[in-house]
């Protein structure tokens, strides 16, 4: 059989195979790599330890990998904890970490002038950390609440219930986090005694990827590494997995709603000559809504919400999986619904088609997987240090594309076998039993209980609550109309900055003190920017309630808009652009939306262009603020768990200060132009195509025919990818998008494809919007696009977070909330009849405007 690799797409391969990657061994056994690449003006210096949870010798399960991440942030021989963090963001930069089973990873992504600042602070930090006793003991406080939070992130559990039936003896079955009672008897002197055992230099792997020479980076890590002398590492023995000889079942509840379920099996470690095919098998049997797994058991036997196929193998061990969400009484229905796939598949076999196509589908990840220089950094650490070998990307690529239909029913024959199966679930908790009144009183109000809670305070502030205990946390949502349509002329990128500067300087704390402030109680302040909104979210557990009531006070009522900090989070904001545009279908998907609208304020998102963020100053953004945060353009949604009785007078008594106000006034609703098609050139290897039509704003009686509609049009389920993606081969990706103002929105077609294949792209845009006006909208395609729309919001809304940003962005456009009952009645009442007029009258060709985006 010819090769699986399509010979455009292993040319495409080589030329990121070419790129050259210069690796250098230090006398004192560090590795140094370095990828140069002048594509954007900013580099990633990542420090890889060799050490992750698996490594914890007699101390396994105590999550120090984890616990040292954390500290190496607070302070070394020559720095205090703040002055890191504050030096890169005076660079521009960005720093962060994780920890994984097999390692340490340590980044900093910034300008690339300041290569040498990210190479010493990174070196200062994975060498000279002091481990201060009192950070030490604050730390351990907040990993115990990260791990208390990690006990209501269900996907989490689920995972750690899984490893732990998976491995019986190899460290995998270990959290990376710890567990409780392990973690918190760790001493200073058991971290000291690992950090200086682990973090050796030869035990280090520094990449660098970006805007640099070879012989600068090579310069920097040597000056700022080479001096640390080499140590010894004593090998940490790891047990091998046994061999599993019988079926196991894991069976675990919780307070959910829907079951998560994984089908597993044992794997093979990374080295395997199979393990290259078993990836490969995951890929044909369970990714996207076109695999044979999603297609039998979730569209023809609607026995499970979501499902898909992963292998894992990340070094001596691994695990196969299948992972779906189901209703609860459906879930023995669906484990039997996979074997019996699997059996069905090993019996038939697989066309040498569905390889061809997973292959495609894995040769778009590798590529995509580069598209930044962290990104290409990662790969770089990942090959040397998990894979040892930089050339892994090509080796893995040839075993994959020699492969066969015959070698893929092997391997699924031979490692998915019935007698070593896993099954593991964690499923809703039983409900206690109900009188009968009671039991009639929650059937009559079904989804609503507990309801939100409507309070206006006397100028105007909504305050929404939802006391809900089943989720020990407390999610704050603050939001006032604002984004694109409430900009200034020449302002425009205000909004996002706006909201990112409301979570820093405030009140009487600086940046990094909120910061500290809200990380030293492990919860999460994030600013909220978008097409309709902007605002402020808050996340902790309930027993910092008053923390988040203050931290959400000052940022409302005293933020600073310090110059420094504006100065920092605007060169951020510039960066994230500049990405954004060097990504080309980022830039595509702009670019398209400034065509539609012109000179229309919704030409441009939240984030603006970088011209005028560039002239943006703290006095626009304090004017902005000062315009939109009056009492009735603010709403407030509370909920989790919390005392009504001390946090709500808390939050009213602040609210209250909020001026009177209207809304301020938007601006001219769009005028949709005479159809025009444009074309523009950049430097790229494939084309884009945009077919943009006018759309229904989120207050329009037709905005419910819309979101069926790019249902309809969207996913690799849909007429319009089997056509154009999977029948003829036109693009490499097709789908739907919309943007939805309050009274003006945008809905579009685009596609990527080879360069001379546009029109014929175009065309099949053309005859689906023909076969939607028509009406020939199947029965079986409207109920999918229904169905998936009832189900994705039952997923979405299952966090406080979720429930708390759509119940208070609701409020604040005057739209109704509604039960889950009520929006299923509301899209089940959709009709072909109805999507067959709104194609006709919304996206008629003389309303498009067409934008082809072709190479130079």
């Amino acid at each position: 059989m010819p090769s699986l690799l399509a010979p455009a797409d292993r040319r495409l391969l080589q030329r990121l195979w070419a790129q050259p990657v210069h690796r250098t061994e230090l006398p004192n056994g560090l590795v140094c790599l370095v990828q140069p690449d002048d594509a954007a003006p900013v580099v990633s210096v990542q420090v890889w330890v060799k050490t992750g949870s698996q490594h914890e010798g007699a101390l396994l399960g105590a999550g120090l990998s984890h616990y040292l991440e954390h500290l190496l942030f607070k302070g070394t021989e020559t720095r205090a904890g703040r002055e890191i963090s504050a030096t890169v963001q005076a660079h521009g930069g960005q720093i962060n970490a994780y920890t994984t089973y097999d390692r340490t990873v340590y980044y900093i992504d910034l300008p690339a002038p300041h290569l040498e600042v990210a190479v010493d602070l990174l070196a200062d930090m994975v060498l000279r950390s002091t481990l201060p006793a009192d950070e030490v003991a604050r730390e351990r406080d907040v990993i115990l609440r990260e791990i208390a939070m990690g006990d209501d992130d269900h996907d989490r559990r689920h995972w750690d219930a899984l490893a732990r039936t998976v491995f019986k003896a190899h460290p995998l079955r270990e959290p990376v986090i710890g567990h409780r009672d392990v973690f918190s008897a760790v001493t200073r002197e058991e971290l000291l005694a690992y950090y200086r055992e682990r973090y050796a230099p030869n035990n280090l792997v520094v990449v660098i990827a970006g805007d640099i020479t070879a012989e600068a980076a090579r310069a920097a890590v040597e000056k700022h590494f080479g001096a640390a002398p080499r140590r010894r590492i004593a090998p940490v023995y790891q047990p091998a997995e046994a061999p599993q000889l019988a079926p196991r079942v894991f069976r675990e509840t919780a307070e959910v709603e829907l079951s998560r379920g994984a089908v597993a099996w044992p794997s093979v470690p990374l080295t395997h000559p199979d393990a290259p095919l078993l990836d490969l098998l995951a890929v044909v049997i369970g990714y996207g809504d076109s695999s044979p797994l999603w297609q039998s058991i979730r569209e023809k036997q609607r026995l499970v919400h979501s499902i898909d196929a992963h292998h894992w193998s990340p070094g001596e061990a691994g695990l196969f999986a299948i992972f779906f969400t189901a209703d609860p009484d459906k879930r023995d229905a669906a484990e039997e619904a996979i074997r019996r796939e699997l059996r069905r598949l090993a019996e038939r076999g697989f066309s040498p088609a569905a390889l061809k196509r997973a292959v495609r589908q894995l040769v778009v990840g590798e590529i995509g997987g580069r598209k930044t220089v962290s990104r290409r950094a990662s790969r770089l650490g990942s090959a040397e240090v998990v894979a040892g070998d930089l050339d892994f990307s090509r080796t893995w690529f040839a075993r994959v594309a020699a492969a066969t239909p015959a070698s893929l029913r092997r391997v699924l024959e031979t490692h998915l076998s019935p007698t070593r199966i896993n099954l593991v679930s964690l499923d809703p908790a039983p409900k206690p039993a109900a009188s009968s009144a009671s039991a009639r009183k929650s059937a009559a109000a079904g989804t609503r209980a507990p309801d939100w809670q409507l309070r206006t305070l006397p100028n105007g502030v909504r305050l929404l609550l939802r006391r809900d205990e089943r989720q020990p946390n407390l999610h704050l949502h603050l939001v006032c109309e604002g984004g694109p349509l409430h900009e200034a002329p020449g302002k425009r990128g205000s909004t996002a900055l706006l909201a990112t500067m409301l979570t820093k300087d405030a009140g009487k704390l600086d940046a990094a003190e909120v910061a500290a402030a809200i990380e030293g109680v492990g919860g999460s302040f994030s600013p909220l920017s978008g097409n309709n909104s902007v605002g402020l979210a808050l996340e902790v557990l309930p027993g910092d309630a008053a923390l988040a009531n203050t931290l959400l006070r000052d940022a409302v009522l005293s933020p600073a808009f310090a110059a420094r900090t504006f100065e920092v989070e605007r060169d951020a904001e510039l960066a994230h652009l500049q990405q954004d545009e060097d990504d080309v279908v980022s830039a595509g998907h702009r670019l398209a939306r400034k065509k539609f609208f012109g000179e229309h304020p919704f030409a441009l998102d939240a984030h603006g262009e970088q011209e005028s963020v560039r002239a943006l100053k703290p006095a626009d953004l304090r004017a902005l603020w000062k315009r939109l945060a009056v009492g009735a353009n603010t709403v407030v949604a509370v909920a989790g768990d919390f005392d009504e009785k001390t946090l709500v007078p808390a939050l009213s008594r602040w609210l209250a200060k909020l001026p009177r106000g209207a809304a301020p006034a938007r601006p001219a609703r769009h005028v949709p132009r005479p159809a025009a098609e444009h074309a523009e050139r950049r430097e790229c290897s494939q084309a884009l195509v945009f077919d943009a039509f006018p759309g229904p704003g989120a207050l329009h009686a037709d905005d419910t025919l819309s979101t069926v509609l790019h249902e309809i049009l969207s996913g690799m389920a849909a007429r319009l990818f089997e056509r154009v993606r999977e029948e003829k081969g036109l693009a490499y990706f097709v789908s739907a998008a919309r943007v939805v103002g309050v009274e003006d929105g945008l809905f579009y077609l685009y596609a990527g494809t080879q360069p001379g294949k546009e029109r014929e792209v175009l065309a099949e845009f053309e005859a689906e919007v023909a076969r939607l006006a028509a009406g020939e909208i199947e029965p079986a395609e409207l109920a999918r696009a229904i169905t998936r729309l009832q189900a994705s919001r039952r997923m979405r809304l299952q966090t406080n977070a979720a429930r708390a940003g759509e119940a208070a962005v609701r409020t604040l456009l005057g739209l109704p909330l509604e039960t889950l009952e009520e929006t299923d009645a509301r899209l089940a009442a959709v009709t072909a009849t109805e999507l067959a007029r709104y194609a006709r009258e919304w996206l008629a060709a003389g309303r498009r405007q067409r934008l082809v985006l072709s190479p130079r």
